[in-house]
């Protein structure tokens, strides 16, 4: 073949070859174990607690809420967060959630409405992420999106949310409920964290399967401003002689 054709060819595959990983970070992730991501905690600020009228919503706001996902990193054995995503290099840092959860609306935590319990939308999660503000932090991240609290069913609904930090991007917002107990209100909820990411690491080849194809979300396009209207000619007032 000919050089002057075979090097535009080859830069061309390299190309699409290097678009086709950049838009697979998804399945690259559920793929290799041995790539990294950082674990964001779990972000209660869209939670809804059914059937629990006697809640200290204050409180639970200012401190449950933190000793969640405090206990969370604490108890790295129960709480499994490696074995779950199958991966062997996590980084913790549930500091921006934990600052974005003290600033929940306390007036809207409590519900009465069974329906609460499935409420948010995968939209719903997409606009949150794109609220998030990842001090610089990039690549994959890993978020638990509560969603309802129900003490008469006694379990929660949360979104495991996989994240492109970025782009803001969902890569995956897959819902999970699981089942509470305990005998403190931290110890309770948190005990739906610990079965949701224990049916995660279960599921997870069922996950690598349906995402073997994802492509990554399209990046939003800014409309090119409108040329400005070119400035109206003025008319030449022809200037009379005298005489």
């Amino acid at each position: 073949m000919n050089k002057s054709r075979f090097i535009p060819l080859l830069i061309i595959f390299l190309c699409l070859f290097a678009v086709n990983v950049k838009a697979q970070k998804l399945k690259n992730f559920l793929d290799n174990k041995d790539s990294s991501f950082t674990w964001l905690g779990v972000d209660f600020t869209q939670a809804r607690l059914i059937g629990d009228a006697a809640a200290n919503a204050s409180d639970i706001v200012e401190r449950q809420f933190t000793g969640i996902n405090q206990v969370v990193v604490n108890e790295p054995k129960k709480y499994d967060i490696k074995g779950a995503f199958h991966h062997d290099n996590v980084t913790t840092d549930i500091g921006i959630v934990n600052k974005r959860n003290e600033a929940a609306n306390k007036d809207a935590l409590k519900s009465d409405n069974g329906s609460d319990f499935e409420r948010l939308k995968p939209e719903d999660i997409t606009k949150l992420v794109k609220s998030y503000d990842f001090g610089g932090k990039h690549g994959i991240g890993v978020l638990l999106v509560m969603d309802g609290m129900s003490k008469t069913e006694k379990k929660a609904s949360m979104y495991v949310t996989i994240i492109d930090m970025d782009r803001k991007n969902v890569l995956m917002a897959e819902r999970y409920s699981g089942k509470a107990q305990g005998f403190t209100w931290r110890n309770y909820w948190a005990y739906t964290v610990y079965k949701v990411l224990d049916d995660v690491e279960d599921d997870y080849k069922k996950l690598k399967e349906k995402y073997a194809s994802a492509t990554d979300p399209a990046e939003e396009k800014v409309a090119a401003p409108a040329p400005a209207p070119a400035p109206a000619a003025k008319d030449k007032k022809k200037v009379k002689k005298k005489g």
